[in-house]
Formats: C-alpha cells, sequence, structure tokens
C-alpha cells in the first residue's frame, strides 16, 4: 500500500503532459533519450529532466547500455497507485449511503 507522500509523489510525477506520454512510450519497450527526443519532439534537456523527475517518484529504472542510458518503466509503481485508487473506489461504494449528520 502507497502512504500518501508516494502517492502524491507519483500523482505529481503522471500530470504532466510530456512526462505522462513517456511513461505511455515506455510501457512499450526500453528507450533512451534519443528515442525520446525523436518520438515526443521535446529538447533532450526537457526529457533528461523530466526523466530525472520520474526516476525520482520511482517510476522508471535506468538501464545502462555503453554509452546509452536506456529507460525501462516500474509496472509495480503503476499497479500500487492503481490499486490505491481501486481500494478508495471500494470504500466510496461502501459508503454510498452513509451520510454524517450535521449537528
Amino acid at each position: 500500500m502507497l502512504t500518501s507522500v508516494a502517492t502524491d509523489e507519483l500523482l505529481r510525477a503522471l500530470a504532466d503532459p510530456l512526462r505522462a506520454r513517456i511513461v505511455e512510450l515506455l510501457a512499450g519497450e526500453q528507450l533512451c533519450t534519443c528515442h525520446l527526443v525523436e518520438l515526443t519532439g521535446a529538447r533532450q534537456t526537457n526529457i533528461s529532466n523530466h526523466l530525472r523527475v520520474l526516476r525520482e517518484a520511482g517510476l522508471v529504472d535506468p538501464q545502462p547500455a555503453g554509452r546509452y542510458t536506456f529507460y525501462r518503466l516500474r509496472p509495480e509503481a503503476l499497479t500500487a497507485l492503481a490499486g490505491h485508487y481501486a481500494a478508495l473506489a471500494d470504500r466510496a461504494r461502501d459508503a454510498a449511503q452513509l451520510r454524517r449528520p450535521c449537528t
């Protein structure tokens, strides 16, 4: 189960459209920065900064390969986030008829 701090960090990392696009691309295969530049049209420095944020949030892992670094998506991070929101949905279903009385 994710802590609220971890959940907030993951959501903040995924909230940016370019970072979300990078995550979508990495779901299909490992890519290096040059691939991500080509696929997104963003500048290399911008991609590198976004990859750092995703790495720090625990969403991607770097995989050195000679002079290149490939990035792979960590599916367990997304699974944990999805599980957190699935649990919230279950709580909301269970609480659908509950109403706190006003005093």
